[in-house]
């Protein structure tokens, strides 16, 4: 379990941590989520110590990470896959970290043969690798003591489609034994196959935790009508909140409009208030958010480019 209790960084007058509050249960995926610069990057290297927090906690199994016997055997970390002696081999980084953790020698092969480096690939020198075969090989550093917590920022970038799914499936299988995976990746599907809690940050601060379904089902039920005026009337009418989210070309035979509404109430009682009002709906359908989606609306106001361009507007 990692637990992270009221985590503050300060660099000066810059706060890039800003109480930061959120738990990485045992046997469960979390999604670390943020635009860049948001802060996931600093609080990951505040619990594995190579930052000190200004104020506030990070524990790892119940303690500091630097109170840690042998961290490599508890806890598994990728924060930079090109962090490593570029002039040693693969083989090389890894039989050295296997030594510093006290682990046999057949180790190292048993990991090289997991995540599918080749024996010509792990004699290479590090400066000779592909940025997808660093993650590879940051994988298999990272899982090489059998840890009970996994750490990862971005383990799949570089990988291509394959190597993605590959990284998916050890994952999963690694936290559905028990272990706890901290994830953080700009591959927002991904997260959203495999994660089963999310933390999103933005502007240092954290807008939204908790299990993935709680978050991804808050958006009540999405509708389609050509005819707005009337179903707004109702909503209004029924004391309904809704939102209008967007609507589409007029038909080639020249029907009107649909307009798209986010209704805050379930599809049922939709369909049946607009049944009762006699407007006829092209779509209706739960607005369960996806991950993406729900994204976007938590951390607009944080998102570089949309500052970008409110300045410019």
């Amino acid at each position: 379990m990692i637990t992270v209790q009221n985590l503050t960084k300060q660099y000066g007058d810059f706060t890039a941590v800003d109480d930061v509050t959120f738990t990485a249960a045992a046997g469960r995926v979390t999604g670390f989520l943020g635009p860049n610069g948001a802060g996931k990057s600093t609080t990951m290297r505040i619990i594995v110590g190579l930052t000190p927090p200004t104020t506030g906690t990070a524990h790892v199994l119940g303690r500091r990470f630097a109170e840690l016997p042998n961290p490599g055997l508890e806890v598994g970390v990728l924060l930079d896959a090109s962090a490593q002696h570029a002039g040693r081999t693969g083989r090389e980084i890894l039989a050295l970290a296997a030594t510093t953790m006290g682990l046999p020698r057949n180790r190292v092969d048993e990991l090289i043969h997991l995540v599918g480096l080749t024996d010509d690939e792990a004699a290479r020198r590090l400066r000779d690798y592909s940025l997808g075969m660093r993650q590879r090989l940051g994988l298999a550093h990272a899982l090489l003591g059998n840890p009970e917590v996994l750490i990862l920022d971005e383990p799949a970038n570089g990988l291509d489609p394959a190597g993605i799914r590959w990284m998916r499936d050890l994952l999963r299988g690694y936290a559905d034994r028990g272990a706890t995976v901290l994830l953080s990746s700009h591959l927002l599907h991904e997260i959203e196959v495999i994660a089963d809690d999310l933390v999103v940050i933005g502007d240092g601060r954290i807008v939204a935790s908790g299990p993935k379904k709680t978050l991804l089902a808050g958006a009540g039920t999405q509708v389609r009508t050509r005819q707005h005026d009337r179903l707004s009337t109702a909503l209004t009418a029924a004391g309904i909140a809704f939102t209008l989210t967007g609507r589409s070309a007029p038909g080639l035979s020249g029907a009107p409009q649909c307009h798209t509404f986010r209704v805050e109430a379930e599809a049922e009682s939709v369909g049946r208030l607009a049944s009762t009002a006699g407007v006829p709906l092209v779509e209706l359908r739960s607005g369960d958010a996806g991950l993406e989606e729900m994204f976007l609306e938590l951390t607009a106001d944080t998102q570089r480019d949309s500052r970008r361009e409110g300045a410019v507007a």
